[in-house]
């Protein structure tokens, strides 16, 4: 089962993958993960990575090409693997369909989480912070007792900068605009699946599962 899972911020994309993972024994691959599995490797290609990040530069595609090409050749990829941040361009999705082919395989899905923008905008906009214990709340999800006021120990709640509807919202058009590419991409191939990412939990993973059976 090899795989790429796609969704905007807030599509519960990491969730899906967790359970993808546990029920299909398959390894799961994120950017970051690759990243530091060849930093702490100490390969040539982690360091280079390395010297880019420290600087607070984006690795560039043929560094970061390179460490998805050495990942995907380890054993345990072989009989499958989760790819997740990556492609994130039509460029990475060529790459990656290069890297495959000279690995003998090819992607059999791409499976994309939709949750439409209102949704999503309320998931991410409604977390709150205690300054003092830490506990978060969610305005919609998992309210405080009394608005605005700390459970444990009656501190009064912030936000985050990241949580604040302005931030989120410009967030979520920039992923949308870098996303659609990769989207007609993979659509024009005949991989791409989309999953109801609006459902309970449970009910997105029996969507994600009935794709992956049907193969």
């Amino acid at each position: 089962m090899k795989l790429v899972l796609m969704g905007l911020p807030g599509a519960g994309k990491g969730t899906q993958a967790e359970k993808i993972v546990a029920k299909y024994n398959i390894p799961h691959i994120s950017t970051g993960d690759m990243f530091r599995a060849a930093i702490k490797n100490g390969t040539e290609l982690g360091l280079k990575a390395k010297s880019f990040m420290d600087s607070g530069n984006l690795v560039p595609d043929d560094v970061t090409n390179g460490i998805v090409r050495e990942c995907l050749a380890e054993d345990d990829a072989k009989d499958g693997f989760l790819l997740d941040g990556f492609p994130r361009t039509v460029e990475q999705a060529e790459e990656l369909e290069k890297i495959l082919s000279d690995l003998g395989t090819k992607l059999d899905a791409v499976i994309n989480i939709q949750v439409n923008k209102d949704s999503l905008m309320t998931r991410l906009t409604g977390r709150w912070i205690c300054p003092t214990c830490g506990k978060t709340y969610h305005e919609v999800f998992n309210p405080p007792k009394q608005a605005g006021i700390c459970d444990v120990d009656g501190a009064k709640l912030y936000q985050r900068e990241d949580d604040k509807a302005e931030t989120v919202e410009n967030r979520l058009n920039v992923n949308i605009k870098q996303t659609q590419p990769l989207l007609d991409f993979y659509g024009e191939k005949g991989t791409l699946f989309a999953v109801n990412g609006e459902q309970d939990i449970d009910l997105v993973f029996e969507d994600v599962n009935k794709i992956l059976t049907s193969f």
